[in-house]
């Protein structure tokens, strides 16, 4: 099956390297500081964006498109950058990475579960909650290297979520019309239960950076609309985000 029209994403995800290389790390040789509240949260995305991607790969290695396949392997080298990142913020404010989280668990497992699309459904939740948090990490504190951190996590996730977009509505375009709907409703209702652990999860965190509980719900829910339509309807060149 040939899904087509990748080639243009993993030109995109290369500038954006090329980018990246030329703009340099920030500056590690400042520190960080921030209440332990935030520093437990930042610990527990760490884990969620550290990964080989072997998994997806191989899905998408099936899906038989070896544009998608090149542009998901520089997807899952901008996630392990991430990782990187983070861990290095972690570092400069002499804070230890964990070795793994429960969270984490959870969502790599529902991810393995059944093929490509499950896997990118659940992956697009863990991605349009990472929207919402990186913009209150970038937002909510005045510590400019964590600032400068998230920015740039931001940035990436904010071209993500659309790649995302655009191969989940080749995939739905499989199933018989009547389904594709309600699958991105359960989508949403999936999505609302695991917006709702995260903010049980990291309140105190949120609060620190300015956002209440309900409101990261909220805001996460509401960013979810574009996701669905754009699942639907596709008009990538339409996506516009919150920055």
């Amino acid at each position: 099956m040939h899904t087509g029209g990748f080639a243009k994403w993993t030109s995109r995800f290369e500038d954006e390297r090329e980018r990246r290389r030329a703009k340099g790390d920030p500056d590690w040789g400042q520190s960080a500081t921030l209440h332990p509240a935030v520093w437990a949260s930042i610990q527990r995305f760490q884990v969620g964006e550290d990964g080989d991607g072997a998994n997806l790969v191989g899905k998408a290695d099936q899906a038989g498109d070896a544009d998608y396949v090149q542009a998901v392997r520089l997807f899952i080298a901008e996630e392990q950058n991430h990782a990187r990142l983070l861990a290095r913020l972690l570092a400069a404010g002499s804070m230890p990475t964990l070795p793994g989280h429960w969270s984490d668990t959870v969502f790599v497992r529902l991810r393995r579960l059944m093929g490509l699309r499950m896997e990118l459904l659940v992956l697009m939740i863990a991605e349009v909650v990472a929207l919402r948090y990186y913009r209150a990490l970038r937002d909510g504190t005045d510590d400019a290297l964590t600032s400068d951190v998230a920015g740039r996590i931001l940035s990436d996730e904010q071209r993500h979520v659309p790649f995302h977009c655009e191969r989940l509505h080749a995939s739905l375009a499989e199933l018989p019309r009547a389904m594709r709907r309600p699958v991105m409703v359960l989508w949403r209702l999936l999505l609302l239960v695991v917006s709702l652990v995260v903010a049980a999860d990291h309140g105190p965190a949120l609060r620190r950076l300015g956002i209440g509980r309900l409101r990261f719900v909220g805001d996460v829910m509401t960013s979810s609309h574009a996701v669905v339509s754009a699942v639907l309807v596709p008009r990538p060149d339409a996506w516009t985000t919150t920055g």
